[in-house]
């Protein structure tokens, strides 16, 4: 039995190995295990927790290499399917001076799109505390109907669910495709982790894409829309990049926490080791050894607790940043500690 089962695509990014603006002039590239829920999961079996991906790749050297290095983070990887017909997809990533990213996907198809219900380990989901996924499978019939399949059963059972709206315009086949389908899974999660930009683009009336980040009076303004909107989301958290995290709840707690000091390299994977940070962090706090955790538990949470889970969770987002690559920069347990001790 898995503290968290993380469903979704697992994908190879290649990272330019120096900072440019395009993936065409970058000279080499760094091969990185990557697929936000996949980054999840290692993060959370990182931090001390059990964890089990569910999730389909190719039967290919990219996609053993996948599953045999999230085994070797400590993840379950007893559910993921191998396709014969199908490659594991890729992403091509550049990186500025900064750490922000462009990407250039090979996915067409990818094993991940063709993930069927049929495929799905029902028992993992049964058995598990939490459920997470992204909105990367909701791009596809076959794997939308797998995903929102897997999350309602979730749900059924009483698991907590977290959902990540994840916004990668290239993979859509427009911006209103992009904005119906990542809200398709908003009505199955207590937890749902964003961006800012990610938070003005699903409340945008036109499905647009901001020019810049919002002002902080317009995040919250689109926070409150969207729990309203939402009355089965627990915790809305949003993450700011370098300036830290915010988050609002339901009962009405609002905070927030500036970044904290690193010398960012890649921030891939950041926004994914802050939601298994604070998965990790609700484990600890509320998890018995056979219980599993539940929304009501999210609503008794103290501003003083929840000030607590998010200081861990924007620490484990800042540490990812400080090397190339998702998984190779997560944290375990130990050296989040010593960061913030220090």
């Amino acid at each position: 039995m898995a503290d968290v089962v993380c469903l979704g695509e697992a994908l190879i990014d290649f990272v330019a190995l120096e900072a440019c603006s395009d993936v065409g002039v970058a000279t080499g590239f760094l091969k990185a295990p990557g697929g936000a829920p996949a980054n999840v999961a290692v993060g959370i079996a990182r931090l001390g927790r059990t964890s089990s991906f569910l999730g389909k790749v190719g039967d290919d050297p990219f996609g053993r290499f996948l599953a045999n290095t999230f085994a070797e983070s400590g993840v379950d990887v007893s559910g993921v399917v191998f396709d014969a017909s199908r490659r594991t997809g890729l992403a091509f990533v550049s990186l500025t001076d900064q750490g922000e990213r462009d990407f250039c996907f090979f996915r067409n198809p990818s094993a991940d799109r063709t993930y069927s219900e049929s495929e799905l380990d029902l028992n993992a989901i049964d058995s598990c505390k939490a459920f997470h996924f992204g909105s990367i499978t909701l791009i596809d019939a076959v794997a939308s109907k797998a995903t929102l399949a897997a999350a309602r059963r979730a749900r059924t059972a009483g698991k907590l669910i977290s959902y990540d709206p994840n916004l990668r315009v290239p993979l859509w086949p427009s911006l209103p495709a992009a904005q119906k389908g990542m809200l398709r899974g908003m009505p199955l999660a207590d937890i749902v982790k964003v961006s800012e930009e990610e938070l003005a683009f699903l409340s945008s009336k036109t499905a647009t894409l901001p020019d810049a980040c919002p002002a902080p009076e317009l995040t919250d303004q689109y926070a409150r829309k969207l729990l309203k909107h939402f009355p089965n989301i627990a915790i809305l958290s949003v993450t700011r990049g370098p300036n830290g995290c915010a988050w609002w709840t339901r009962t009405g707690l609002v905070g927030s926490l500036n970044g904290l000091p690193v010398q960012a390299v890649d921030t891939t994977g950041a926004g994914d080791g802050f939601v298994a940070g604070l998965l990790v962090g609700l484990l600890n706090l509320f998890s018995t050894a056979n219980e599993p955790l539940c929304t009501a538990q999210l609503d008794q949470l103290t501003q003083s607790q929840l000030e607590k889970l998010f200081t861990r969770a924007n620490a484990v987002g800042a540490l990812t940043t400080t090397r190339k690559g998702a998984i190779p920069a997560l944290p375990t347990a130990e050296m989040l500690d010593r960061f913030l001790a220090g």
